[in-house]
């Protein structure tokens, strides 16, 4: 029977609904018996969590040198101890923003360490996150520099459907100025090559178009297609890859869902974020893909708003780590 992959989870901005997730997460005993979860965090904030939520689980500290090996009923947590017993909810606050970076940056340690096989994230907030000193925009930027990757994309996955982006959080003028052939072949090789490490040897790729119906042949805009799109698709196909398009997305999607393709390759944020949301926002999980380390991360914010009520859906961080443990490589 192989080893149980290690998945490190990280416990994000602590004044949110990171603890409170994680600990409703891994009350789930499928989780357990598919991998061994090791939270990344403070050990007092899970310990608070667990009473919030009314969750009967054991809390076991452990060090960065031992080997995790996790027992039936309990929750392993490498203890960073940053932060106040009595931190405060759904405000934003530069000690738990530092604490937030500190927790991923371990987890690339571990990760670089081989001692787990995948990240997955719980929210941070930027706000608290540029407090504390991290002057970025988000986990993917932070993981980017600490592996030393510069070309990476954000893929969005759900039971249903799997997309990738070639641009993400720029306007859509920006946007289509961006495209270009090798940005476009690079995100098709990353789509193939996640997959393909994840247990399919070829999946089917599908390329969206830029304009209406993929143009159709010039109708629609000004060659973007054929200038930008085509030559990156056509390079991957020679080098084997089972990819198609550029398509027309309003249909793309659906064929997508239905079966007919492994993974989608959107051009811009809305375009593949519209129909991943549409499918279900709990169950929507974030993987960025290009770094040399698996991460998965939940698709929505800290919820300031209902921090510390206990009431925080977890679904989001479940499929998450189904996720990781599903893309991550065995050591």
């Amino acid at each position: 029977m192989a080893a149980k992959k290690v998945i490190g989870i990280t416990m994000g901005d602590a004044a949110g609904v990171g603890p409170e997730i994680i600990v409703k997460s891994l009350m789930d005993a499928n989780i357990h018996e598919h991998a061994i979860p090791l939270v990344i965090g403070d050990k007092k904030m899970l310990d608070r969590a667990a009473r919030i939520v009314g969750a009967d689980v054991t809390i076991r500290n452990v060090h960065k040198n031992e080997e995790f090996l996790g027992e039936k009923g309990e929750i392993l947590c490498l203890d960073l101890d940053l932060l106040p017993e009595n931190l405060p909810f759904g405000r934003v606050s530069a000690e738990a923003g530092h604490a937030a970076f500190e927790y991923l940056r371990t987890a690339i340690e571990l990760a670089k360490e081989g001692k787990i096989n995948a990240i997955c994230t719980a929210p941070l907030n930027k706000e608290a996150l540029h407090k504390g000193g991290h002057l970025y925009p988000g986990h993917t930027e932070i993981l980017a520099e600490l592996t030393d990757t510069s070309n990476f994309s954000m893929m969005l996955s759900s039971p249903k459907l799997k997309v990738i982006h070639v641009t993400t959080h720029v306007g859509l003028i920006d946007a289509v100025s961006m495209i270009n052939p090798n940005r476009v072949y690079d995100v098709i090789r990353m789509a193939h090559d996640t997959l393909s490490r994840a247990g399919n040897p070829e999946p089917k790729i599908a390329v969206c178009g830029i304009n209406p119906h993929a143009g159709e042949n010039g109708l629609f805009g000004y060659g973007e297609e054929e200038e930008k799109v085509i030559p990156g698709v056509e390079q991957a196909q020679e080098e084997g890859i089972a990819v198609q398009g550029p398509l027309p997305a309003d249909t793309l999607f659906f064929r997508a869902v239905r079966g007919d393709f492994d993974i989608v390759v959107a051009m811009y944020h809305d375009q593949g974020h519209g129909p991943i949301k549409v499918l279900g926002l709990e169950s929507g999980v974030n993987i960025t893909v290009g770094l040399p380390i698996i991460r998965t991360s939940v698709d929505h914010g800290t919820a300031f708003d209902i921090a510390g009520t206990g009431i925080a859906d977890e679904k989001s961080l479940q499929e998450a780590l189904r996720q990781a443990i599903e893309l991550a490589p065995n050591k």
